[in-house]
């Protein structure tokens, strides 16, 4: 069985719309011949809505439950084959109950790319599916699901002899949170410093968002609102700033271990990474000439780790990292037992 065993099927798919490669995963599937219904799993996407379903989903479950109801009349006379809920922190149990009632045959996948601290309220619906994974080995394993890591998109994937200019020494894109802001500057300082270039991109979701967490994490008090972009660069503009960088920077969230988007768009672009995650060295494809693991509580680089080239890596790693890897895993059997390996050790 591969991915072209879609063709013809409906998948229902569940996910943030803002998220970048929504898009991009809905493009994959229909590659392959699928017939996409897609919803974003929030009851809106305005700022205020974002902010609630962070701190109190409680006050708007009245309008969770108007939402999945809505869809559920959407659907009254489609025959579902498959829904895959990514990371579902929003989507209801009823609403998933519902959908095996109606559709008896339809397989429910569940994949979370977040951890569960994160998104506790997923962790209480496992049951209702009939294949789940999580991105994190120890979430994996505290809950008995499958282990899959995350993957790069097509569009990352670069060729060795690149001859783009390379601008920036180390780059920095990604969502703020924690502690990114505080070690992504001072490592800039310590390239500056070092004769090397860096450039940061901080995200924000909203506004209210930022003033919200300002308030409830004292780690925001420490951001510089004018450092702050309210706008997700596009796919085509991270390529862009992946072609002109030459390593990448990941810090992930503390109360992570899962390995980031970013690990896997490196390895996709042929760059190098430098992390705070040392879980990365339990995987395949480390090796200490492409990944470099800081300590996020006492940051030291090394600048040898800059003037020598990413290795690359064998063609089936590449494969397994990749999107279509990825949705493989998700709908077939192939590669599950190669990464659920990693839970037994």
């Amino acid at each position: 069985m591969d991915l072209y065993s879609l063709k013809g099927k409906n998948i229902l798919f569940f996910l943030v719309k803002n998220f970048g490669g929504y898009n991009l995963i809905i493009d994959k599937l229909k590659s392959y011949g699928a017939n996409t219904i897609h919803y974003d799993e929030r009851p809106a996407s305005n700022n205020f809505t974002k902010g609630i379903l962070r701190v109190a989903p409680r006050l708007i479950k009245n309008d969770i439950t108007k939402y999945y109801n809505s869809i559920l009349k959407d659907l009254e006379k489609t025959k579902l084959d498959y829904v895959l809920v990514i990371r579902g922190e929003v989507v209801p149990a009823f609403f998933l109950k519902k959908i095996k009632e109606l559709n008896p045959n339809c397989i429910l996948i569940f994949y979370n790319w977040d951890s569960f601290k994160n998104t506790p309220n997923t962790s209480n619906h496992l049951d209702l599916y009939d294949k789940s994974f999580s991105f994190d080995l120890e979430d994996a394993k505290k809950f008995n699901i499958n282990f899959l890591p995350l993957f790069y998109y097509d569009q990352f994937k670069a060729d060795l002899s690149d001859s783009t200019v390379k601008k920036y020494d180390l780059l920095f894109l990604g969502t703020a949170h924690s502690d990114r802001y505080i070690i992504a500057n001072k490592l800039s300082k310590w390239c500056e410093k070092n004769g090397l270039t860096a450039f940061n991109y901080f995200f924000m979701q909203g506004k209210l968002v930022y003033f919200i967490k300002r308030i409830i994490d004292p780690t925001f008090k420490k951001f510089d609102y004018k450092k702050l972009s309210f706008k997700s660069l596009t796919t085509l503009e991270m390529v862009g700033f992946y072609k002109q960088s030459k390593v990448i920077l990941d810090i992930n969230h503390p109360y992570q271990t899962g390995l980031t988007m970013r690990t896997f768009e490196a390895i996709g672009a042929n760059k190098k990474l430098i992390t705070t995650n040392s879980e990365i060295k339990k995987y395949p494809f480390y090796n200490e000439g492409n990944f470099y693991i800081i300590d996020r509580e006492k940051l030291v680089l090394d600048k040898a780790f800059f003037e020598k080239d990413f290795q690359p890596l064998e063609d089936c790693l590449y494969q397994k990292l990749s999107v279509d890897g990825w949705l493989e895993s998700l709908f077939t059997q192939k590669n599950i037992e190669y990464w659920n390996k990693m839970l037994r050790n």
